[in-house]
């Protein structure tokens, strides 16, 4: 008897659910792409995760947690989160063509996540790091990347209007703040189903990016560790799977 041929379904043309029940238009366009308008500047939320700062040719990402697989053997968990995560960031480096990249902290998962990493994966970071201007936000999980990787560690950054960090600070001023850290997700309701996304949050003072790792889990925006830094009405741009969509708060349902 003939074996039976395996078949997997293309959704790559599927509608996007996100899509057909986006309550909330964008605030603003940049070169035909929705923007996040932040203390005067345009930013672009990338369908990645990461966030492009068209003015200024500059890239963000947040969270990483290179080697959160080889980290958790114990459990089971697959090592090849770092090679996944790195294919998807070359990807959109690839894409958007950065003069500056800015990694919000949190890039290696422990101390000695770097040791852990393949030799090949070590030399795409190198690489990447070499072809454009590169800062190491410093985070809880790495308050001091290697040096010898390339890019300079700083503790925060402050470019134009903007500052980054790594986690919010709730006691400074929040305008222009650019943090990650609590690796934002929500839910909204769609066709009596709730779906459920990774999501840029701001309130046009400050701006959370959603992980970029492979591994990372998250935690909901309704959750008061980052309800409580939005006291006022904040929009989640949720990223489907061909776009970003902006929903309002009042329209999330977890």
């Amino acid at each position: 008897m003939p074996a039976r041929e395996s078949r997997t379904r293309d959704r790559s043309h599927d509608p996007d659910p996100l899509e057909s029940s986006a309550r909330a238009m964008a605030e603003t366009f940049v070169d035909n792409e929705p923007a996040i308008r932040l203390n005067g500047a345009e930013l672009v939320p990338d369908v990645s995760g990461a966030l492009w700062w068209p003015g200024r040719q500059t890239l963000v990402v947040a969270d990483l947690h290179l080697e959160k697989g080889s980290s958790y053997t114990r459990h089971n968990l697959p090592p090849y989160d770092s090679r996944a995560t790195l294919e998807r960031l070359q990807a959109v480096i690839d894409r958007r063509r950065p003069d500056h990249v800015i990694c919000l902290g949190d890039s290696f998962h422990d101390r000695r996540a770097a040791d852990r990493l393949a030799e090949d994966e070590r030399a795409r970071v190198q690489a990447l790091a070499a072809r454009v201007a590169w800062t190491w936000i410093a985070g809880n999980h790495d308050p001091a990347p290697p040096a010898d990787w390339g890019g300079s560690v700083e503790p925060d950054l402050s470019v134009g209007p903007l500052v980054f960090r790594h986690a919010a600070a709730p006691d400074r001023p929040g305008a222009g703040e650019v943090s990650g850290h609590y690796h934002p997700k929500t839910r909204v309701r769609v066709r009596g189903k709730g779906v459920a996304a990774r999501c840029f949050v701001a309130d046009g003072r400050r701006l959370i990016l959603p992980a970029f790792g492979a591994y990372t889990g998250g935690l909901s925006v309704l959750d008061p560790a980052i309800s409580r830094l939005f006291p006022k009405a904040f929009t989640a741009h949720l990223i489907g799977r061909r776009a970003v969509y902006p929903y309002p708060r009042h329209a999330l349902v977890g």
